[in-house]
C-alpha cells in the first residue's frame, strides 16, 4: 500500500477500515543470507538499504523487544552535521541528506522539521572555536553562519544575554539541522523493509553466536537457532554484551543519557538551541513540549532510566540559558543506553570473525546518524569494503593511532 492525500480522505470516508499493519510479524526461517542483530533504527535502516540500494536478498532483523522500543525510541530527535574533523563531517552531512529526501523515499511521514539549529557562544575563544567549526562544516559542504549577539537577540529574544558569568556573545547557525519524529523512523524504515521482503522477527532474542573455524554461521535465539551467511550486529549500548558472545572485548563502555519534556506550552522556540557554558541543548515539539537533554550518567548502567544528579545539571543549566524554563513543570523523562566509544566516534566494520560485522559506539551521534549509518553499514555487509565516507569509522583505530576525537577529551568514553 501506498501512502497518499486521496487514500487517507478515502479510508476517513469509510470509517478507516482498510489500514493494514505497516508491517508483517514475520516467523523466523531456517537460514538467511543476512542476519541483522537489532531491530532499531540503524539495524532497520540497514536492511532497508541492502533490499533497496544493493539488492540484497533473504534478510532478516532480530529484535529482542519491539520495533521502536530501544534507543530510537528515547532520544531528543535531533539531526545536524555541524562536525569539524574529515573522519565525521562528510559522515553527517551524508546522513543529512539522506535525512532531507527521506520521507519521499520511505513514502512516510517522519516529521522531518529542518528548523536549525544554534550553538551558543559565551567567551572570545568560543567564537574562535566556532568558526573553525563552520570553517570545517562549509568545506565538507555543509552550511554554517556565524552571528553575533544581535543575530542571536534577534532569533532569541529570551534568552539570558547578560548572564554574568556566560554572557551570550553570538551563535554558529546551521539552518539545515533540525528534529524528526524518532518512533516514525523507525516505523518508516521497519515498513519500507517488510515490503522489500525483509522479515522483522520481534521478540527474538539472541543468546549465542555458533562460530566454527573462524567463520560465523548463524546465531542461536530465544526462538531457535537461525542460519545465516553473514551477520551485522546494531544493537547500541548492547554492544559489548553481544560481542562478548563472540569472545570480543570492545573499546566501548555503556551509559544512560537522560531526556526530558516539559508540559505543553505556546510556542516560542522555533530551533534547537544548545549551551555553550553546559551540556543542554532544547527544542519544542509539535505538541509544545520543551524537549531537552544533557550528560551521560557518568557510571556504566544498562538501565533505561536516569537518576536525580544529572536532572539538577540540566535544570541547572536550562534556567540559566533560559530563565523563564523555571516557571514549566517537568512532564516525563526517559533514558537511553549509549555506547560510548574511547575516543567519542563510532565504528562501522568487519571483525576478524569471518561473516561477522560490527556498527556500534554512536556515543550522543547515533540517532542524526541513522540514514546513513544503514546505508554505509549495508554498504559494508554487501561489497565488504567501507563507504567513502565511513573509512574512518574503523575498530583497529585505537592500535594504529588514527583517533577521532571530535572534543578533545582524551581516552576516557564517559567524557565524551
Amino acid at each position: 500500500m501506498r501512502y497518499s492525500a486521496f487514500g487517507l480522505i478515502k479510508e476517513a470516508l469509510s470509517g478507516h477500515k482498510g489500514w493494514r499493519p505497516q508491517w508483517r510479524d514475520a516467523a523466523p526461517q531456517a537460514a538467511y543470507d543476512y542476519v541483522i542483530i537489532g531491530g532499531g533504527g540503524h539495524g532497520l535502516a540497514t536492511a532497508y538499504y541492502l533490499a533497496k540500494e544493493f539488492g540484497g536478498a533473504r534478510i532478516a532483523v532480530l529484535e529482542k523487544g519491539w520495533i521502536g522500543g530501544g534507543n530510537v525510541g528515547r532520544n531528543t530527535t535531533i539531526i545536524r552535521s555541524n562536525y569539524l574533523l574529515d573522519g565525521n563531517e562528510p559522515f553527517y552531512e551524508f546522513s543529512l541528506k539522506l535525512w532531507e529526501n527521506l520521507e519521499q523515499d520511505l513514502n512516510y511521514n517522519a516529521m522531518v522539521s529542518q528548523r536549525g539549529i544554534l550553538n551558543l557562544i559565551h567567551s572570545d575563544a568560543q567564537r574562535d572555536a566556532a568558526r573553525r567549526r563552520g570553517n570545517a562544516m562549509i568545506l565538507n559542504g555543509s552550511d554554517a553562519e556565524l552571528l553575533d549577539a544581535d543575530g542571536v537577540r534577534a532569533m532569541y529574544p529570551f534568552l539570558n544575554f547578560d548572564d554574568a558569568r556566560f554572557p551570550v556573545k553570538g551563535g554558529l547557525l546551521h539552518r539545515r539541522g533540525g528534529t524528526v519524529r524518532h518512533d516514525a523512523v523507525a516505523w518508516g524504515y521497519a515498513r519500507g523493509a517488510d515490503l522489500r521482503g525483509v522479515d522483522i522477527i520481534q521478540n527474538c532474542e539472541v543468546t549465542g553466536l555458533r562460530i566454527e573455524s573462524g567463520k560465523v554461521l548463524g546465531v542461536e535465539t530465544s526462538r531457535g537457532y537461525i542460519g545465516a551467511g553473514k551477520v551485522g550486529v546494531s544493537v547500541a549500548g548492547n554492544s559489548s554484551r553481544l560481542m562478548a558472545l563472540a569472545d570480543m572485548r570492545l573499546p566501548i563502555e555503556s551509559h544512560v543519557l537522560q531526556a526530558f519534556v516539559s508540559e505543553g506550552l505556546k510556542p516560542f522556540i522555533p530551533g534547537v538551541i544548545t549551551y555553550g557554558a553546559g551540556h543542554f541543548y532544547c527544542s519544542q515539539s509539535d505538541k509544545g513540549g520543551l524537549v531537552f537533554g544533557g550528560d551521560i550518567d557518568m557510571y556504566n548502567s544498562y538501565a533505561q532510566r536516569g537518576n536525580l544528579p544529572v536532572v539538577e545539571d540540566v535544570v541547572e543549566s536550562g534556567i540559566s540559558l533560559i530563565p523563564a524554563l523555571g516557571r514549566a513543570r517537568l512532564l516525563r523523562s526517559w533514558g537511553g543506553i549509549m555506547d560510548m566509544s574511547m575516543d567519542g566516534s563510532p565504528f562501522i566494520d568487519k571483525t576478524h570473525i569471518e561473516g561477522l560485522y560490527f556498527n556500534g559506539g554512536w556515543c550522543y551521534g547515533g540517532f542524526k546518524a541513522t540514514p546513513a549509518a544503514g546505508y554505509c553499514f549495508a554498504h559494508l555487509l554487501k561489497t565488504d569494503r567501507p563507504h567513502e565516507t565511513a573509512t574512518a569509522y574503523r575498530l583497529d583505530r585505537f592500535m594504529s593511532g588514527h583517533m577521532i576525537d571530535e572534543k578533545g577529551q582524551g581516552a576516557q568514553p564517559n567524557l565524551h
